[in-house]
């Protein structure tokens, strides 16, 4: 019996990369398209998809994990779209009724840090877990992960790059970027805010620039509250800032610090390194999550 064939469409502000595996996680073909308009760039991904199915045979279900902020309840009127977003254009771009009208096979749709969060269960470094929390944190930020075994979703789906942390404005004066709250924990913290901060982008600071002693500090409140919020069994952090390894001593001594030994768990308290962590897919979590969301969609059909 051949293995079969699945689709992982990484819907990204700056890129879609589409990919084509298979369960156990191979990818047979892959290609990174600009994301510029949805007509053109949907367009494009299908047009790459429809020729490697050519090649490579029939495919059997499609995993999409896009930018949002989106809709990802399949009962809902705007199941499958981008809501209004700051992202020009593609406010209510239909993403599965496009891509659907050419493949019609089983499709699951979900926010690009709900992917990767599952491509970390997965393959990655949330492994025989059933409760945490990924979190990107680059050109924007977001976080998603499981909650006993589930993907989290609700009312829409989880904004955690846009909940309020306290601003000492004496110690930063910036005001944050968020087009929607200013200084958000995004506003304050994504990629864009580094930036616009300190005038260059963050890749170019040095370890010991003062940006990352702030940033490592904003971090670190966020992350306070998601404990205390959801009781994670671990947190995994993307994106941009997983790169810098430099800062991780920073978060994890800050986490506790703001805690104050309130959470009396052992995995604070005593192994805290192993509890905030890097992604361990790296830059591949989110194409990997978009084919673990497409052996989801394969999985139900059967």
């Amino acid at each position: 019996m051949s293995i079969p064939i699945l689709v992982a469409i990484e819907g990204g502000g700056t890129k879609f990369i589409c990919a084509v595996g298979n369960q156990t996680g191979e990818i047979l073909a892959k290609n990174h398209i600009p994301t510029t308009t949805p007509s053109e760039t949907l367009g494009r991904v299908i047009a790459f998809l429809q020729e490697q199915e050519r090649e490579l045979g029939q495919f059997r279900a499609i995993g999409i994990a896009c930018f949002g902020p989106l809709d990802p309840q399949p009962a809902s009127p705007t199941y499958g779209k981008i809501l209004p977003t700051p992202k020009p254009g593609w406010t209510n771009a239909d993403i599965v009724g496009k891509i659907q009208a050419a493949f019609d096979i089983p499709i699951t749709f979900d926010t690009d840090v709900n992917g990767a969060a599952l491509g970390e269960w997965r393959w990655g470094a949330a492994r025989e877990l059933d409760t945490f929390i990924y979190l990107t944190i680059g050109t924007g930020i977001g976080g998603g992960g499981l909650i006993n075994n589930q993907l989290m979703h609700g009312l829409i789906h989880p904004e955690m790059g846009h909940i309020r942390i306290p601003h000492d404005f004496e110690a930063d004066p910036f005001e944050g970027i968020c087009p929607f709250h200013k200084d958000c924990f995004e506003g304050l913290a994504s990629g864009p805010a580094i930036q616009a901060r300190w005038g260059q982008p963050a890749e170019t600071l040095s370890p010991d620039h003062p940006a990352w002693k702030l940033e490592a500090h904003y971090i670190a409140l966020a992350l306070a509250n998601y404990i205390c919020t959801l009781s994670p069994q671990r947190i995994i952090l993307g994106g941009g800032v997983s790169k810098q390894t430099h800062i991780f001593p920073q978060i994890h001594n800050e986490v506790q610090s703001i805690l104050n030994k309130y959470i009396q768990s052992p995995q604070i308290l005593a192994h805290i390194q192993d509890y905030i962590v890097p992604a361990g897919l790296g830059e591949q979590a989110g194409v990997l999550g978009a084919l673990a969301l497409a052996q989801q969609a394969f999985n139900v059909k059967l």
